[in-house]
């Protein structure tokens, strides 16, 4: 019973941070406050009364459409909005639930990183709409993000370091897995968020020396920062390898487009947002991860 009410407080909780998340995308670029004015239709200035800004329900209600000018609002809008309040109520299902096992961590532990992961995911989603419809990453989002994860982490370790996905440390030599001391743990996590960092960057590289020009963007090492930060380096490169794999089946649809086609060369110095294929791979990673790198280590032989 606490579980399945945990859920639905974590999901309607989510449905409301969605809303506010969907303020913030749309006035951001646009260097506009996200307090005043109040809620409005964008094309024109309608201010929102309060059945008009009900998650979901409202956009549902009015089909999508302002109710004063009829202009189509966005599937952006329910998509955000769905997207942080199915994380949230999965993280809250996923945790809660460990608090009935034999060998349960504390309770404040539990609740410490599901407001942690809960944090995580809401940063994860604006920063993939914002590199889609902006190919912008900010840094006042990414940097402060990667520091909040790195001081959860640590918090998490010293409170109870069985508890999340990626605190303990992979060792892939014979002795598996090891828990190091915390001094060493935040070592580690350092070390794992300038490499992940430095590996963009070192592609960033490689491909200005071939091609003579900007291949990837100074905002997505920041990003691969950010995901080491909050899910260790082996979970960061799990989410790498998954945006890199979602980014080159997005590339080849949009290349079997005959709209595409006809336009090849323009098609090929396009961008691609691969912040928003990262983000989406951090999200696998921090729910899936674990399985993922374990079975990898299997079919490895490792």
């Amino acid at each position: 019973m606490i579980r399945m009410m945990g859920t639905i407080f974590a999901g309607l909780l989510g449905l409301a941070f969605g809303s506010f998340l969907n303020v913030c995308l749309s006035r951001w670029p646009e260097g506009e406050s996200i307090v005043q004015p109040r809620s409005h239709c964008r094309r024109c200035t309608h201010t929102l009364a309060w059945w008009e800004n009900i998650p979901l329900l409202s956009w549902l209600a009015l089909r999508g459409r302002c109710r004063n000018c009829r202009a189509w609002v966005g599937w952006r809008y329910p998509l955000v909005e769905f997207a942080v309040g199915a994380l949230w109520a999965l993280e809250a299902w996923r945790l809660v639930g460990t608090m009935s096992l034999p060998d349960a961590p504390p309770a404040g532990a539990v609740l410490a990183e599901m407001l942690g992961r809960m944090i995580f995911y809401w940063l994860l989603v604006a920063l993939a709409i914002l590199d889609m419809e902006n190919l912008w990453l900010p840094h006042w989002i990414t940097l402060p993000g990667t520091v909040i994860g790195f001081i959860s982490a640590l918090l998490q370790f010293e409170f109870s370091p069985d508890l999340g996905s990626f605190l303990v440390f992979w060792s892939l030599g014979t002795t598996g897995l090891q828990h190091p001391g915390f001094t060493r743990f935040a070592l580690i996590r350092l070390l794992g968020i300038l490499t992940a960092a430095g590996l963009i960057l070192l592609i960033r590289w490689v491909y200005w020396l071939l091609r003579r020009r900007e291949g990837i963007g100074l905002g997505d090492a920041k990003l691969m920062a950010l995901l080491a930060a909050w899910l260790g380096l082996p979970g960061a490169l799990v989410a790498f390898v998954l945006g890199i794999v979602l980014g080159a089946l997005t590339a080849v649809a949009l290349l079997a487009i005959p709209a595409a086609r006809k336009q090849s060369a323009s098609w090929s110095m396009s961008k691609l947002p691969l912040g928003t294929f990262l983000c989406v791979g951090g999200v696998v990673s921090s729910l899936w991860g674990q399985q993922i790198l374990a079975a990898y280590l299997r079919w490895a032989g490792l």
